[in-house]
């Protein structure tokens, strides 16, 4: 099966509620490789990489994340995997 990839950005009430700690959880759990850190605008940008289903349902838990979170808006688009070896929140 072919690798997916895509750069995703969350914006909302995403900073300072363990959003990027319990995508790391999700991640780990669907067996999905690359990073999410936080940005200075106050959203969360994140590569994620791995098969097509694991990738779509990381996406879909962004929708919604973690339970303090609150999302307004996530912005997805397809890039080239870049051969992430495990997942990082820097």
């Amino acid at each position: 099966m072919e690798p997916r990839a895509v750069e995703v950005r969350v914006v909302g009430l995403v900073q300072g509620v363990f959003f990027r700690a319990r995508c790391a959880d999700q991640a780990a759990r669907l067996g999905v490789r690359g990073w999410i850190r936080n940005e200075n605008d106050g959203s969360v940008r994140g590569h994620f990489e791995g098969t097509a289903e694991a990738v779509e349902e990381l996406v879909g838990w962004c929708h919604t994340g973690s339970p303090r979170a609150s999302v307004d808006r996530v912005d997805v688009r397809d890039v080239d995997p870049d051969g992430a070896a495990g997942f990082s929140t820097d």
